[in-house]
């Protein structure tokens, strides 16, 4: 369930910059190849709450794509930016090009722009891209390149399909494929309160992050029924003095939130122990951020729980990728694959005219490898995913995520 997690870019600020970290520590998981034409057949939403499988075609991957010829795709990256940025963007052009050779005949020519990791290039890429008629833009990467790609975009009447974990960019035509935290908030929240944990208490970063996934806090634990005793935020020189403010607190809940990276999270749960709070009572609770080795391996974060999807998928798109290009892919590189994979499945059934919102919105969903997502009208995305919790130095699914969704 771990996995190697690259650095974060250094181009990033405010809320892009956490949510990025979030991003690029725990991935932005998916996977998935092209869903069958029988089964795409029904994607405008009559599939009786079933998602549509998104599963590579068979054959052998490691063999050029075909030349493609149709209409055009848009796929907007930095792979010019400096540092880290550059090869995410590398590695998210190389998962569409595996994604388009598992596809079989492609039925879009798909067209890569540089944005450089800025908004400057993400508004011309845009403005090039649409001139060269594409029917649809997947990307960018960074919340700041898509809001530039978006006023493009929805002048043209062109939807969108970014990866930027910011939802402040997510609007109607402008479709978030990210992993959004408000989802892990939301999947332990409910878990935990389905297991009789209604009480909780939050040690809380002071940084962007933080502030959504202290906000998801409060709005799924209302929307439960569940209470939240008491948050501290903290940074690291105020660590100690927050957890001894949380630990006079604490014998009255069933579960401490703590919704950081993983490095972070070990400091925590230490001075929290420290302060008295006895964590076989109080359960951590945490977000796929949690998805590290060393933090798993921990022994003092034994019983802890975090929701995070299925790793079967990404286990099984890295060894592709592995096969095709020699090398080891980004977490994000499955964004990028998914999201060709997706247009090409509307496009082989349903044509061009197929990208439109009730199709892209589909109640039903679609089913990655990493398991179902759909979008939302509002642009944000609604994810399916496991709880897993720490026992014995690995992780395990404690609540599997569900396969279809629900009215």
């Amino acid at each position: 369930m771990t996995h190697r997690a690259p650095s974060p870019p250094p181009v990033l600020s405010s809320f892009a910059e956490a949510t990025r970290r979030e991003a690029l520590i725990r991935g932005l998981r998916l996977g998935g190849g092209l869903v069958s034409a029988a089964a795409l057949s029904a994607c405008a939403g009559d599939l009786g709450g079933k998602a549509v499988d998104l599963g590579p075609q068979p054959g052998p991957a490691n063999v050029p794509p075909p030349v493609a010829s149709g209409p055009a795709v848009a796929l907007i990256l930095p792979l010019g930016a400096q540092g880290n940025a550059g090869l995410v963007g590398q590695s998210m052009r190389n998962a569409a090009e595996l994604a388009i050779a598992e596809g079989g005949a492609p039925v879009f020519q798909l067209i890569v722009k540089d944005d450089a990791g800025n908004s400057q290039g993400a508004r011309a890429a845009a403005e090039a891209a649409v001139n060269e008629g594409a029917r649809i833009i997947l990307g960018p990467l960074f919340a700041h390149s898509v809001g530039a790609v978006s006023q493009v975009a929805r002048a043209r009447g062109v939807p969108v399909i970014a990866f930027s974990t910011d939802t402040n960019v997510a609007a109607p035509g402008v479709y978030l494929l990210s992993f959004l935290p408000q989802s892990d908030v939301d999947r332990i929240v409910r878990y935990s309160v389905s297991q009789g944990r209604r009480s909780f208490i939050a040690m809380i970063p002071e940084n962007a992050y933080g502030s959504v996934t202290e906000g998801a806090l409060q709005q799924t634990a209302a929307d439960t029924g569940g209470r939240v005793m008491s948050i501290e935020r903290f940074t690291s020189a105020k660590l100690a003095d927050a957890a001894r403010r949380i630990a006079a607190v604490a014998p009255q809940a069933d579960a401490v939130f703590i919704p950081d990276a993983a490095d972070q999270v070990a400091n925590v749960v230490q001075q929290l122990a420290t302060a008295g709070v006895d964590l076989k009572k109080v359960r951590p609770l945490g977000t796929g951020l949690w998805d590290n080795a060393a933090l798993i391996a921990d022994p003092r974060m034994e019983g802890g729980q975090f929701a995070a999807p299925d790793s079967s998928g990404w286990r099984n798109f890295s060894q592709r990728y592995r096969q095709r290009f020699g090398s080891d892919p980004v977490r994000t590189a499955t964004l990028s694959y998914d999201a060709v994979s997706l247009v090409s499945a509307i496009m082989r059934t349903q044509g061009p005219e197929g990208l439109t919102e009730s199709t892209l919105t589909n109640p039903s969903g679609f089913n990655g490898v990493d398991g179902p997502f759909r979008f939302r009208a509002d642009g944000t995305n609604e994810r399916s995913l496991a709880v897993m919790e720490i026992r014995g130095g690995s992780a395990q699914v404690v609540s599997a995520p569900p396969r279809t969704f629900g009215s």
